[in-house]
């Protein structure tokens, strides 16, 4: 069956953006992005690279572990608000929103329905994993079906901003066992929880 992986970039102190929800990644962001951070993400997982980076970078392979790609309404704005409509045409790329009602680029599937039945979905069908990009409100919604966790830390905190989780994420306490960890001399670390319970 197939998983259904955060993988999310986070602060030390926990946070995926700042206040304002804008890319950290973008002009005037705080995320850093040292070679050897690029260069693990393209070695590892080439698919998460936007499709322009992918160009930019000469990156043509497919991917290791995802064909899939989910995104909330808030998160595909960001690339919306870029001039960017499918921030990823090399993935099956859904967005859910309940109030979009038309895609501005074909092959961007937008699902008004429940997230978790559609997850649900997802991972009885054949393929590799599923990503879960975000952000924080979708990620809640499906917090009880992720199966694993790849967390992208970075050596910097912001003291506020927008959690791995809404705050109006569910108590449900959960148990990860760390399967996997890549130390970066940046400082950067890449490290993979699968869920223990």
């Amino acid at each position: 069956m197939r998983a259904l992986v955060y993988l999310v970039a986070t602060t030390l102190d926990g946070f995926v953006a700042g206040p304002d929800g804008a890319d950290p990644t973008g002009p005037g962001g705080f995320w850093p992005l040292p070679a050897d951070y690029v260069q693990h993400l393209v070695a590892e997982y080439p698919e998460t690279l936007p499709g322009a980076a992918r160009q930019a970078l000469s990156v043509t392979e497919p991917g290791r572990h995802f064909d899939t790609v989910l995104e909330g309404r808030k998160s595909f704005q960001i690339g919306l608000d870029a001039g960017v409509p499918d921030a990823f045409p090399h993935l099956r790329h859904l967005v859910f929103s309940t109030t979009l009602t038309s895609a501005p680029d074909s092959a961007v599937e937008l699902v008004a329905g429940d997230p978790v039945s559609t997850v649900r979905e997802l991972k009885q069908q054949p393929g590799k994993d599923i990503w879960l990009l975000g952000g924080a409100q979708l990620a809640g919604t499906l917090y009880g079906e992720i199966d694993r966790l790849v967390i992208k830390s970075a050596p910097v905190t912001i003291g506020s901003g927008i959690p791995l989780f809404s705050t109006a994420t569910s108590f449900a306490p959960r148990n990860w066992r760390r399967t996997d960890q890549v130390s970066l001399d940046s400082g950067a670390t890449f490290t993979t929880f699968t869920r223990a319970d």
